[in-house]
């Protein structure tokens, strides 16, 4: 059913999770609503989140949890919506779920189970499928926003984009609410990967190359000096270079040619336990350490580490100088990398950057200069760590705009 005149009362570009929130919950206000994505299966990066189970929110979400260049722009939604109010959700629907490391959420069994809600909710809303449909062209002119698609014209007086970002361009994504909030005069942050593989020098990530698969819990933060963002998590070896948690967390807030330093003995006195553990003790080195990180990891360290005076990879302990066991701790504690780029939007699992929000209003997501235009999820330079927290980010900007948006006034 449309509005007067042909014209829905909003049209939303993107059936993603901030696309279908909107909708439904303009849709069950009375809005007539048209929800627009290109794709031929619904949510796919939903279903593919959690390793098929959907980290669907993050019980201690906050705004510190977030990365923008006008970081509270985001308390306004995030108050308004929170992980509990989604939680409330997802027990409505009768969906079992559990708590995992670090307080994130996710489904008991699969993620087509937050897909199902999202879609139910928007039936219940009587929100207008239009799928798959690409959009050619959007102009404005009178208070109206007309849609050139694949499925014929669509005409609304508001228009919400929900399209996302860049990640993941293998499902489908790509940079079209950048190039849209840009023709409506918007600026835009610059766009990146994030929550992403760093990679490193092919030549000199060969020895470590070989750890593939080793993984281990470190401390990892950006910067050589003492400050900069740290996260403790775990790590992942990888061909190329390194990944897991701590990686990916880290590369958010990683810039291009800045070092980041891993502690892999994190929460230890390592320079303490070895010269401690040194008196009458004949074994090597490499089993001492075998206690303290997988074996691959310790034979390869000392493998590859250099003393100009001995051969650490055979030493005793008991044989080995004060000296280098302060270095050896040193160096653990201590391990600068200067990564070469990341692994790309192919396998970021989010973009950071783009449209800039001190274009919108915190409370409704519209843009303050394009009265009927709202932008929201990923699209926006709001991007959240690595854990549930860019899902709470989708429910509770999509809420601010289902809330915000204006039925016509009909006759």
């Amino acid at each position: 059913m449309r509005g007067s005149a042909g014209v829905f009362d909003v049209a939303v570009i993107g059936a993603g999770a901030a696309g279908m929130m909107a909708a439904a919950m303009a849709g069950q206000r009375g809005l007539q609503v048209a929800l627009i994505d290109h794709a031929a299966k619904l949510a796919e990066k939903i279903r593919i989140s959690g390793g098929g189970r959907c980290n669907f929110t993050n019980i201690g979400t906050g705004p510190a949890n977030f990365l923008s260049q006008n970081p509270n722009f985001c308390r306004s939604a995030l108050a308004a919506y929170t992980p509990r109010d989604f939680i409330d959700l997802v027990e409505r629907y009768g969906i079992g779920w559990h708590e995992k490391h670090r307080g994130q959420l996710f489904c008991n069994d699969s993620s087509e189970s937050i897909i199902d809600l999202l879609r139910r909710e928007c039936d219940l809303g009587r929100v207008a499928w239009r799928m798959p449909c690409s959009v050619a062209a959007v102009a404005r002119g009178n208070g109206i926003f007309t849609l050139r698609t694949s499925l014929g014209e669509i005409r609304a007086h508001q228009l919400v984009l929900a399209c996302g970002g860049m990640a993941i361009p293998q499902l489908g994504a790509t940079d079209f609410a950048l190039g849209l909030a840009r023709q409506f005069g918007l600026k835009v942050v610059e766009p990146r990967p994030a929550l992403v593989p760093l990679t490193f020098e092919p030549e000199h990530w060969k020895a470590f190359g070989t750890l593939s698969g080793v993984a281990l819990e470190v401390n990892v933060r950006t910067g050589a000096g003492k400050g900069g963002t740290q996260f403790l998590e775990d790590l992942l070896f990888t061909h190329r270079g390194l990944s897991g948690p701590a990686i990916l967390q880290i590369s958010s807030f990683w810039n291009p040619g800045e070092p980041i330093v891993l502690d892999l003995a994190p929460g230890r006195d390592l320079e303490h336990e070895l010269l401690g553990a040194k008196a009458g003790n004949r074994q090597q080195l490499g089993s001492v350490l075998s206690t303290l990180w997988p074996r691959r990891l310790a034979e390869q360290w000392l493998a590859n580490a250099r003393d100009a005076q001995h051969d650490i990879a055979v030493m005793r302990m008991a044989d080995a100088p004060d000296r280098l066991l302060r270095s050896l701790a040193g160096q653990i504690h201590r391990w600068p990398l200067v990564p070469t780029g990341t692994a790309g939007y192919k396998k970021a699992e989010v973009m950071r950057g783009g449209v800039d929000t001190r274009a919108l209003d915190q409370k409704t997501m519209q843009v303050k200069s394009v009265p009927g235009l709202y932008i929201v999820g990923e699209a926006l330079d709001v991007t959240g760590w690595l854990g549930g927290y860019n899902f709470q980010w989708a429910w509770a900007s999509g809420a601010a705009c289902g809330r915000a948006l204006q039925r016509l006034q009909r006759s």
